[in-house]
């Protein structure tokens, strides 16, 4: 296991977008950009999507990951991690979305429909990869 370095913790307070690779059940890759979260204490990257999504079908198949993630404040500033989804769950998630939604769109709670239910992907990292400043 890997974790996040400290100095790139502050990804997870910007509006970073990261990009997520799941994979689809005939092997090939699926790809799609989404909010990310880190949860430092468990060592956990946290993706919060609705029940019945493409990813999350993808990683009940097959729990193997990738994430990428840019600092929107600096192009030259990176984090790739490759693990495995340690969870799924409906727990919290709700709440997690509105959080994001403060964090990405400065707006109380997410303005999207939802029709299933939110989930919460849990990803454990197993190699990470950082580059530029500290």
């Amino acid at each position: 296991m890997s974790a996040i370095p400290a100095a790139f913790h502050d990804l997870f307070e910007k509006e970073t977008i990261a990009h997520v690779s799941t994979l689809l059940p005939n092997g090939a890759p699926h790809v799609t950009p989404v909010w990310i979260d880190y949860d430092a204490d468990a060592d956990r990257l946290l993706v919060n999507t609705e029940r019945g999504r493409r990813k999350e079908k993808n990683v009940r198949n097959d729990p193997r990951v990738a994430v990428s993630m840019t600092d929107p404040d600096d192009a030259y500033r990176m984090v790739s991690v490759t693990g495995s989804v340690h969870e799924l769950t409906t727990d919290g998630a709700r709440d997690h979305i509105d959080e994001l939604t403060r964090r990405y769109m400065d707006r109380e709670e997410y303005p999207n429909e939802i029709e299933t239910e939110r989930v919460i992907v849990s990803i454990e990292p197993e190699n990470v990869s950082t580059f530029g400043p500290e």
